[in-house]
């Protein structure tokens, strides 16, 4: 039995970057062997055991048959002849099929320290066309890596070319989709998923709403990079430089806009009522992903209401409060903050805008926080019942806001 350190900890170590969990894979040994020596059994589909004491994952050293296709379409051979080299073949990229002996000592069959210092993302055999989720993958890793300088090699973006073409893309269930896609929006640059996935023809595939923003101009008095998917892009990497790792704020910024791509030709480069046009494709896109209630009910706030928080400063005191009340900003305080947030993203997410100052965001939170100040015990009386006690709320966080307005330096 021999164990090495696998995966992502020893490709980190390499770039010089924190790593978090340490996976570590088991060449040699049994199921019954692991037992033995107090390990616990989690794997459902192939054998994964915990350490008794760190707590940390080992595998057994396994390959893996295509048998179908979808990501879940493969057999499992995890017997104790397998070898490293073998469990190391079956990986999707080269700077992740790596191991570390206890030594120290490097075991790279696949030459993945030489792609990491070539910041190149190569996929590891052509059995990586065998399983869909890595279209997913790579561009995932390319919306972290990105910035480091990495690409992805000519002959990895041919096999996910020919995995689209193919119909492998086709057969991803909506529920990995959305866990890429919600990790891909933590990373710095989630603008290189949306790219990846778009050379080689996924995104259309994935996210069609998102794919069909991409060569629909809009007023370049408003918007200097003119296509709407560029902006689109610059808005995701805006909101990861505001929200760091937060996918929340990353999904909203990511669908704020998808109304623009329903405008009319002729109306075109302007986009009348495209933040309520955008309601429809946002609700086939997260009933389609399943994407969970909290981001879902965000987008939905940020795509209605995005241009009244750019020109909130122009917006009567009761108007300001009705926006907040129709986000549910007075029950869950946090969906104002997170707008407030988005919107600026959408501000600066536009060529040499990045920098620019965007007021509305602290007047959308000072008014939100005078309003929610005010609460229904504050208005009772004698005889205030009903109907009569929503109204009197109203009114009296309408008059907070106009007193935090009217305050030096309050809009």
């Amino acid at each position: 039995m021999k164990t090495y350190l696998v995966g992502g900890a020893v490709r980190d170590g390499l770039l010089g970057r924190a790593h978090g969990d340490r996976d570590f894979v088991v060449v040699g040994a049994t199921p019954e062997q692991m037992l033995a020596q107090g390990f616990k059994p989690v794997g459902r589909d192939f054998p994964v055991f915990i350490h008794p004491r760190s707590g940390e994952e080992y595998a057994l050293a396994r390959t893996e048959r295509k048998s179908a296709r979808g990501y879940r379409g493969f057999v499992v051979d995890a017997d104790a002849a397998v070898t490293l080299e073998q469990d190391l073949a079956r990986r999707d990229f080269t700077i992740n099929a790596i191991a570390r002996d206890d030594d120290g000592s490097l075991i790279d069959p696949y030459r993945g320290a030489d792609d990491i210092a070539a910041r190149v993302l190569r996929h590891v055999s052509p059995a990586f066309v065998e399983d869909p989720v890595r279209v997913l993958r790579a561009a995932r890793f390319m919306a972290r890596f990105a910035p480091l300088g990495f690409a992805v090699a000519d002959e990895t973006m041919a096999l996910m070319r020919a995995m689209v073409a193919d119909g492998e893309v086709d057969h991803l269930v909506p529920e990995r989709v959305w866990q890429e896609l919600s990790r891909a929006l933590t990373e710095p640059q989630p603008s290189a998923f949306i790219a990846t996935l778009r050379d080689c023809g996924a995104l259309a595939r994935v996210l069609p709403e998102v794919d069909a923003l991409f060569g629909v101009p809009q007023r370049v008095e408003f918007h200097p990079e003119v296509d709407t998917g560029i902006h689109q892009m610059m808005v995701s990497d805006m909101a990861a430089r505001l929200a760091p790792g937060d996918a929340l704020i990353g999904f909203a910024a990511l669908t704020h806009d998808l109304g623009k791509a329903l405008t009319p030709a002729h109306v075109l480069p302007r986009h009348l009522g495209h933040e309520l046009a955008g309601l429809k494709p946002l609700a086939a896109l997260c009933d389609r992903l399943k994407v969970p209630a909290a981001p879902r009910e965000l987008a939905v706030a940020v795509c209605r209401e995005h241009l009244n928080v750019h020109r909130i400063a122009e917006l009567r005191d009761a108007t300001v409060h009705d926006l907040i009340a129709r986000c549910d900003g007075f029950r869950k305080p946090a969906i104002i903050d997170h707008m407030a947030t988005v919107c600026e993203a959408d501000k600066r997410g536009r060529l040499a805008l990045q920098d620019s100052t965007y007021p509305s965001a602290a007047l959308l939170r000072e008014w939100h926080a005078a309003a929610l100040a005010v609460h229904a015990r504050d208005v009772l009386g004698e005889g205030i019942s009903g109907p009569q006690v929503g109204e009197r709320l109203r009114m009296a966080r309408i008059a907070a806001i106009a007193a935090a307005r009217a305050r030096p330096g309050g809009g």
